[in-house]
């Protein structure tokens, strides 16, 4: 296959991790050992910056800056959770898909990488069947990127390790402090943490239980049905023999009917979601009620996902590795996949990189295996502790000034625009131009929301 050389433009999309900028700094660091890439730019706040021609010159950025990334949580190129809709708005997701192209051939952008989870990965496929379409020589691949854990294909996800060692953790000291503090009358504190479908966010908590009656006691998956009953009469024998105990739920825990419990659904996030904020506020609200008991919840919100300070190595190395197996893919002429983690033992752990077809992820959703959850649903069991296990070995020696992590910091110079700010109305007119003038490609299967 005959060279392809060209710019590189590389995003971000959906909810941050503490090591989705690795995923980046691996991306350009394998970029700047092939010729064929001239320059790399990084698009702010992933598809939705894009469309408005928002792109930064990374060439610009000093290389420790970039070396810095890897222990710098959040998106330091921006990220957003823009949808391309064809379903809905289909005028729109021509005229948005279209612009995409526009803004690529203006830039002579030939390789392109989205790190993302479930519905940025259709979005990079939409990207691909578009460049298809238009006969424009462009390579693309995804990154995977998600907490939730919840990618097909794919052992893990980059960011995944690194949310569930600090969940554990911070588990471990909440068991800590309420144990010290139970008394006769009992006390139950509930944790909760992110994972609206998959529980494998929850599920991680358990590598905090070192003992039989060390927590978290319970956990709570959205995989399974909550069944109270069984519920109430497990926190009562906790507290007969323990005087307490430490719930972890998943924010996305469901009744017996499939309803999402504690979700606010007269408030929607930009895929429609109902906005879960509640699960354990309605948990807690149980054990009061029924049990009479001293009960208190916890939020682990934002923190778990930007928990920088207690990523594990191996999470970042393999975040790194996914960029730059991306890069090394393109360049040989792939485009159309996402990198994936392929596992060769437990222990020791090893692992290596592959590629799976775009059209294979998106939209789609691993669940946890019921076979690595105890009978009873409360606990995962000694399947699920080997998997996660090795995914929070090693520790980072963050780079500190007066005590405090030394973030990256980027200069995001702009490059210059050159095509008219994108509007809407002329957008769609332009698109349909284009289309009169070519074959109409297949529409894509509409992208059902998978809070990538």
């Amino acid at each position: 296959m005959a060279e392809l050389i060209g710019n590189l433009l590389v995003a971000q999309s959906g909810g941050p991790t503490a090591v989705i900028n690795s995923s980046v700094a691996g991306v350009v660091q394998e970029a700047g050992r092939h010729e064929c890439i001239e320059e790399i730019y990084g698009g702010m706040n992933g598809i939705y910056g894009i469309l408005r021609e928002e792109l930064i010159d990374i060439g610009e950025e000093n290389t420790k800056a970039i070396q810095r990334l890897k222990h710098t949580p959040a998106a330091a190129l921006g990220t957003c959770r823009y949808k391309i809709d064809f379903k809905n708005k289909p005028e729109q997701a021509a005229a948005d898909i279209a612009r995409v192209l526009d803004v690529f051939q203006a830039h002579n952008i030939r390789y392109f990488f989205y790190a993302g989870g479930n519905d940025s990965q259709d979005t990079a496929d939409k990207v691909n069947q578009e460049a298809q379409r238009r006969g424009y020589d462009l390579r693309v691949i995804g990154v995977p990127k998600t907490i939730d854990n919840d990618l097909p294909h794919t052992d893990h996800c980059p960011g995944y390790g690194s949310v569930i060692r600090y969940n554990a953790t911070t588990v471990m000291e909440i068991g800590c402090d309420v144990g010290s503090m139970a008394t006769d009358d009992g006390a139950c504190c509930i944790v909760e943490v992110m994972g609206r479908a998959a529980g494998w966010i929850a599920a991680g908590t358990i590598l905090a239980k070192r003992a039989p009656n060390d927590p978290p006691h319970v956990i709570l998956l959205p995989e399974l049905p909550f069944d109270e009953e069984a519920f109430l009469s497990r926190v009562r024998q906790l507290i007969g023999s323990l005087k307490y105990c430490v719930v972890v739920v998943g924010e996305g825990l469901k009744d017996a009917n499939g309803e999402e419990i504690g979700a606010d659904k007269t408030n929607l996030d930009a895929f429609g979601h109902p906005v879960l904020s509640g699960a354990a506020e309605s948990i807690a609200e149980i054990v009061q009620s029924k049990l009479g008991l001293k009960t208190r919840t916890v939020k682990l919100g934002y923190a778990q996902r930007a928990a920088a300070h207690a990523a594990s190595e191996t999470d970042v190395e393999e975040a790194a590795a996914c960029g730059e197996a991306a890069v090394r893919a393109a360049v040989q002429g792939q485009s159309g996949f996402m990198v994936k983690l392929v596992r060769k033992s437990d222990d020791p752990y090893e692992w290596t990189t592959g590629l799976q077809p775009l059209s294979d992820i998106a939209n789609q959703e691993r669940m946890i295996p019921r076979d690595w959850i105890s009978e009873d649903g409360f606990l995962p069991n000694e399947k699920f502790i080997a998997y996660a296990k090795p995914l929070i070995q090693g520790d980072l020696h963050l780079p500190k000034v007066d005590g405090l992590p030394d973030f990256a910091r980027l200069a995001r110079v702009p490059v210059e625009k050159q095509l008219p700010p994108y509007a809407e109305e002329t957008v769609v007119e332009a698109v349909a131009q284009s289309h009169a003038q070519s074959e109409p490609a297949a529409v894509p299967q509409d992208e059902q929301p998978a809070g990538a």
